[in-house]
């Protein structure tokens, strides 16, 4: 399925674009970020991170599906 993958803040950085469309497998965020980690090996773990599916903030094993855009951000610091 295709899916488009959006990336903010340090991750953007990381992988030195704002989106990319893949074609994947992934069944989940948190193996779309996997595949995405495979692909740019400088982003991080993301159990801190967020995630959202078409502009709604969602769990890391929510379903994906064809055309989804998902939006990966970093860990926020604060102080």
């Amino acid at each position: 399925m295709n899916v488009r993958v959006r990336y903010f803040a340090a991750f953007r950085e990381a992988t030195g674009m704002e989106s990319e469309t893949l074609d994947t497998q992934a069944g989940s965020p948190a193996e779309l970020f996997s595949e995405c980690a495979r692909r740019h090996q400088q982003l991080h773990n993301y159990s801190t991170s967020l995630v959202a599916i078409n502009d709604e903030m969602s769990q890391w094993d929510s379903r994906l599906s064809e055309n989804d855009e998902v939006l990966f951000f970093p860990p926020v610091a604060g102080g």
